[in-house]
């Protein structure tokens, strides 16, 4: 199942001349583990949140992308998109909307139900981010420009503010 996406990932990058590789690797249950094993910085990942976006009439599945080392703020991110509330999607929802395991998502919607946003700074640190490829077991680490260019995310800050990350 994962593999698929794995697939449409490498053939996506491909198509569109990226500079990326793919590194095979244990499982790891934690950014910070990942990391690691990948020998890339934590904020170097590029995490991904599916979030529920609810309130003054929108009814929005969001994939949200932010670096691996700072946390999000649900509310900000559902008041910039024009709703009230956000919340974590369910594992089915999850695994419906993206084919994958949390943990595992990578930085692209390949759902036209799920809109991709991702926080500025996510581009502003690295020249590359690290992300789990469709599985646990498998990541790619791509050039920065080379992503936004092919995901085109919505920008949109979302981070939590540094004093309440605690």
């Amino acid at each position: 199942m994962s593999l698929t996406i794995f697939e449409q990932l490498t053939a996506l990058l491909d198509k569109n001349h990226a500079s990326y590789r793919v590194m095979k690797h244990p499982t790891a249950g934690r950014s910070e583990e990942v990391a690691k094993i990948r020998g890339t910085q934590l904020g170097q990942g590029a995490k991904g949140l599916v979030c529920h976006i609810k309130g003054n009439g929108v009814k929005q599945h969001v994939l949200a992308i932010l670096p691996a080392d700072k946390q999000a703020d649900l509310s900000k991110l559902a008041h910039q998109i024009g709703g009230t509330r956000a919340s974590l999607a369910s594992p089915k929802e999850v695994d419906d909307l993206t084919q994958c395991v949390f943990g595992a998502i990578p930085p692209f919607s390949f759902h036209p139900a799920l809109k991709l946003v991702a926080d500025p700074l996510l581009f502003e640190r690295f020249d590359e981010l690290a992300f789990n490829a469709g599985t646990l077991e498998r990541s790619i680490i791509l050039n920065t420009q080379d992503y936004k260019r092919i995901a085109q995310p919505e920008l949109i800050s979302f981070i939590r503010d540094e004093e309440t990350q605690q």
